[in-house]
């Protein structure tokens, strides 16, 4: 097995596994704090689990985040889940202290996919891009950052159109959201029972598992999502082009699987999934009519020949500033990330100008 690659700047320092593409550890240094936003599964380094020939590499490796190419499904049946971009080896390119550049040695639907992971130098901030070229089909894509709670925590989100859940019960006897459902308002959920249930409070309910995906408003400029997390005393927060991934996938897991290797131990931990994908349907359910591009975004990336498609995406972390309960917005101008509350205060961080336009 191919050992962890590691890069590091003043402002934080990170671990990826090229067996299957993933960030297992990722740690932010900024005033005078280590933050570590992303989540391991515990059973990452149990024999018994590595030797389950019934987990795909992705689940016997669940860890941080991974590009998921294509996200949730494959169509093909020899093809695990979230596909060959979080199941298989990734070849290093180029490693740089800061950056690192990897070849995912397998095709996707023909497709030669790269990846550059890079630290910011003056931020606590991870930038990523991966590029897609050539290939045949429409491609459903996401990343898939996993975020643990010690205890409470507050969601805040950029302006959506939509909240809907798929036709079928996520994990039957664990959900606790109704399904199917479709509602325009995060704190105005429809529970299983038929009662609200507010997703901007989390954990959302215990030991169940709900997957829910958020449709970005039409016309936004930038698509964010942040968690203050009450315990930790921290802000994690994600960036994306939502011209690029439309969507973004929450998944709730909160000890709600009881089988091995889950063993009801993987809770407290939510995945906010930004992508362009038709929820959890996967690749065969992204090519047909669904409820998510009935509500005119795509939810697929279009291969063909010649074309190429360049996915990027942000993840940060601060301290949550004295006095803050919640997260107004947040914006760029120019060279400046600003992070504001509904009280009018702001932390502003550097940012790479232009990083998340012109992606494709």
């Amino acid at each position: 097995m191919q050992g962890l690659v590691s890069i590091s700047t003043q402002c934080g320092a990170l671990q990826f596994d090229p067996t299957v593409g993933n960030i297992p550890a990722l740690r932010f240094d900024w005033a005078g704090r280590a933050i570590e936003p992303l989540y391991a599964a515990p059973w990452r380094e149990e024999p018994e689990a590595q030797a389950d020939p019934r987990l795909s590499p992705a689940e016997r490796r669940l860890a941080g985040d991974f590009f998921c190419a294509p996200f949730a499904a494959a169509a093909h049946p020899a093809v695990p889940a979230h596909g060959w971009s979080a199941n298989s080896t990734w070849r290093l390119q180029d490693h740089q202290p800061g950056q690192v550049r990897f070849l995912l040695e397998r095709r996707v639907l023909g497709a030669v996919i790269t990846k550059t992971l890079e630290i910011a130098t003056d931020a606590p901030l991870l930038y990523q891009e991966h590029g897609i070229d050539g290939g045949t089909g429409l491609l459903p894509v996401a990343h898939h950052p996993m975020v643990r709670l010690k205890g409470r925590g507050r969601f805040f989100t950029s302006k959506k159109r939509a909240v809907l859940t798929a036709d079928e019960v996520f994990e039957p006897g664990r959900s606790r959201l109704a399904y199917p459902m479709r509602v325009t308002e995060l704190d105005r959920a429809i529970g299983a029972d038929g009662g609200a249930l507010d997703l901007t409070q989390w954990p959302i309910a215990a030991r169940n598992e709900d997957f829910v995906t958020l449709v970005e408003t039409a016309g936004a400029s930038l698509g964010w999502s942040a968690v203050l997390r009450e315990e930790e005393d921290d802000i994690v927060f994600f960036l994306k082009d939502p011209a690029i991934l439309p969507v973004t996938m929450l998944w709730f897991s909160n000890g709600g699987r009881d089988y091995a290797p889950w063993n009801g131990r993987f809770s407290g931990v939510t995945g906010i999934e930004d992508g362009c994908a038709a929820g959890v349907g996967g690749e065969l359910v992204a090519a047909a009519p669904n409820p998510v591009a009935a509500e005119g975004v795509p939810t697929g990336l279009a291969l063909a020949p010649g074309r190429t498609h360049v996915v990027r995406h942000v993840t940060g972390a601060i301290s949550r500033p004295a006095g803050w309960t919640d997260i107004a917005g947040i914006t760029v101008a120019g060279d400046a990330l600003m992070i504001s509350d509904s009280a009018g205060r702001q932390v502003m961080l550097p940012w790479r100008r232009d990083f998340l336009r012109g992606n494709d």
